[in-house]
């Protein structure tokens, strides 16, 4: 049975890094609700404490990094925490049934697009790399199932055409989901929380957005080329070639223009402007291999680039 409008919960947070503490912060300032214990991934060694369990430690909160939630002692230690409710916030392991539907109202999981759109760990590159000029984000039941499971609510905002993963995710998303996380307990006091079903036939999957999907092919469309370049920025960078050598691109614009797709059109203080199949991107900023990213115009003075050169060769 839920608790009555206005009285706290006792709650699991799952999740890491930046998400899940500011998720955890959030509700630990709004005072309501008891956070009675914080998963979080495992360590891993050579890698930096997670954000999440770090702020956790400090305010004095039950810390658990469990490596299998089929585990019986797992699944007992668990049930001790006597929780109404768990708060998935950006979880990337496997939480089987059994564990989600612990608490006595189960679990929520958070999910950055609108569902069922975009199920998939990568699911702010490929809206944009697709040219989509809509996504959200996502507060669902999780099943067995790959981001599937009834919607609690969602939230939708536009794509502009210049946006990057950084200006999707971290400037538009990213603050929203976090107020909305005090929604979403709301949404549990009451007596009804909402259930809305997937519609299956809309659905869409992406696997993880990988080095070899940001390869930059100059031969397409250059609305396609700049997409992968936004789409993929910061991570995981798309890229060419230079005389065999990787660079990765990062910031670019659009521009008309025909000739031969992959050549350098002009380089000048601006960047350097390259060919694709139906008009031209104005590269802006660029990381050679094993350095820094710095300005095209800088590197392209460093390799010696000319107009006429090819890249993606």
């Amino acid at each position: 049975m839920a608790p009555s409008d206005g009285e706290g919960m006792r709650l699991i947070i799952m999740g890491q890094q930046a998400f899940g503490k500011d998720a955890l912060a959030k509700i630990l300032d709004a005072r309501i609700d008891e956070v009675v214990a914080v998963y979080c991934a495992p360590d891993k060694e050579g890698r930096p404490v997670d954000a999440l369990k770090e702020f956790a430690l400090e305010m004095g909160l039950p810390v658990f990094q469990p490596a299998n939630f089929k585990d019986e002692a797992v699944l007992e230690e668990m049930r001790s925490h006597d929780a109404d409710l768990m708060v998935m916030a950006f979880v990337t392991i496997f939480v089987p049934e059994e564990a989600r539907d612990i608490p006595r109202m189960g679990s929520i999981c958070f999910h950055p697009s609108l569902l069922p759109l975009h199920r998939g760990p990568s699911a702010v590159n490929w809206p944009i790399i697709f040219g989509s000029t809509k996504s959200g984000f996502s507060w669902f039941y999780p099943t067995d199932g790959l981001d599937e499971g009834d919607v609690l609510m969602q939230w939708e905002c536009d794509i502009g055409p210049h946006d990057t993963v950084i200006d999707l995710y971290f400037k538009k998303i990213y603050p929203v989901a976090i107020d909305s996380v005090l929604e979403v307990c709301d949404l549990f006091r009451s007596s009804d929380p909402p259930r809305m079903v997937q519609d299956e036939s809309k659905a869409t999957y992406e696997y993880r957005c990988k080095k070899a999907d940001a390869e930059i092919d100059w031969s397409k469309p250059a609305a396609n080329v700049y997409n992968l370049i936004r789409g993929t920025n910061p991570q995981p960078g798309a890229w060419t070639t230079l005389a065999g050598n990787e660079v990765q691109v990062y910031d670019s614009r659009p521009q008309d223009g025909e000739g031969t797709p992959g050549e350098v059109v002009s380089v000048s203080d601006d960047g350097v402007v390259v060919q694709a199949q139906d008009g031209r991107i104005l590269v802006q900023r660029v990381r050679p291999k094993g350095a820094d990213k710095l300005p095209a115009a800088e590197w392209a003075k460093s390799a010696g680039l000319e107009p006429g050169a090819r890249l993606g060769e």
